[in-house]
């Protein structure tokens, strides 16, 4: 069995929040190579998205190990202390937990991880997010698995056919459950729909109970209590055979959609598919970018990888997106632009909230009659 563990965190940003120092990236390198060389892991690739790290690694070792899960919260304080040298922004704030203390989750960096038996052709995509948040996979995993539309090989490919399993998660009550497509697609949409609080972390096709895609779900803001950066989601997909087509796990990305983050994580933007070379958000810290590396998986090496947005038929998307952004930017302070309020709970809101709450009074109207009424003015 190959375990697949994408691995990520935000530990210094070069400038601002928009790109990665390539310093930081050798210390990823560094210390993922050495830890091949001793044996822990088969293989590994170390990239970026925006300001993020991700550590992309093979190994026997299965999900949630200890020394797997140590090696990254290493790797992210090595890199914290070069980043803080280098005076880079926020170094570390993605590093939560005070020590390592068994495993990365709950810790601050985010993770998707899947134990699979590699079969005679195992062809993957990890996507890389920046200025997004978790949840933000929602629509795209519907898409791949659910909507014969997006994914002909759910109506004509009979290894598809019988439909695939959404292992949705409560990120605030910390629940799950596993809801079938194509029967419950109308409960499971009720949930998903609502990506700010229900995210999708697996998939797994029925007919053979193989798992088909990992995300990372973990919110930062619910982790530490504050406002504290983006979520920046990481996800792995396998591809072809009992799964989709290469080419219909990408497609959702080809419609811009709208995901929350963007600047301070407080905002709505379009989700922009974009190469490596273009991964570095900069206007009003964004838009959302999400880069896609392809693998083909040969007794757990990492052939490739093949950076699968850096294609023309993408640019359509991208000058949406930016359209798109163009037009929330103008909405300013305002929602829909800026998230609900019930989301900007972690943000200055509620000590705005408080200080103003003694200036608030009962509102006076007329009735029809002329009479003055009382109205109290309920202040949430």
């Amino acid at each position: 069995m190959i375990t697949i563990s994408s691995i990520k965190a935000d530990i210094g940003g070069f400038v601002g929040h928009s790109a990665m120092h390539p310093d930081i990236l050798a210390v990823g390198q560094e210390e993922l190579e050495k830890a091949k060389q001793r044996g822990l892991l088969i293989d590994y690739h170390v990239s970026y998205c925006g300001d993020d790290l991700f550590l992309i690694m093979t190994h026997d070792h299965g999900e949630d190990n200890e020394e797997v899960h140590k090696l990254a919260w290493d790797t992210f304080i090595t890199g914290t202390e070069v980043a803080k040298k280098l005076k880079l922004y926020g170094a570390g704030q993605d590093l939560l937990a005070d020590a390592f203390s068994g495993n990365i989750k709950g810790a601050g960096p985010g993770s998707a991880e899947m134990e699979i038996e590699e079969r005679p052709s195992e062809p993957i995509i990890v996507f890389m997010g920046d200025k997004t948040s978790a949840g933000a996979f929602n629509l795209p995993l519907y898409k791949m698995f659910a909507d014969a539309f997006n994914t002909p090989g759910l109506v004509i490919a009979e290894p598809l056919h019988g439909g695939f399993a959404f292992e949705i998660q409560d990120v605030k009550e910390h629940t799950q459950i596993t809801l079938n497509a194509p029967e419950e697609v109308y409960d499971m949409l009720v949930f998903i729909g609502a990506p700010n609080r229900y995210a999708v972390k697996r998939v797994f096709n029925r007919l053979n109970g193989e798992i088909a895609a990992v995300s990372s779900t973990d919110k930062l803001s619910l982790i530490a209590g504050r406002y504290v950066g983006k979520d920046d989601p990481t996800m792995v997909v396998r591809c072809q055979g009992s799964f989709p087509a290469v080419g219909e796990v990408i497609e959702p990305f080809s419609t811009p959609f709208i995901v929350e983050g963007w600047m301070r994580g407080s905002h709505h933007g379009p989700l922009m598919p974009v190469s490596l070379k273009d991964a570095h958000p900069a206007r009003f810290d964004g838009p959302p970018r999400l880069v896609a590396l392809g693998f083909q998986l040969a007794n757990g090496k990492l052939i490739g990888p093949r950076d699968m947005f850096d294609d023309p038929s993408y640019d359509d998307a991208r000058a949406k997106a930016n359209e798109i952004g163009s037009f929330l930017r103008l909405h300013g302070p305002f929602e829909p632009h800026r998230l609900p309020l019930e989301e900007m709970e972690y943000t200055t809101m509620p000590a705005v909230a408080a200080k103003l709450a003694d200036r608030w009074q009962a509102t006076v109207e007329k009735s029809s009659d002329g009479a003055v009424a009382a109205a109290t003015a309920e202040v949430e």
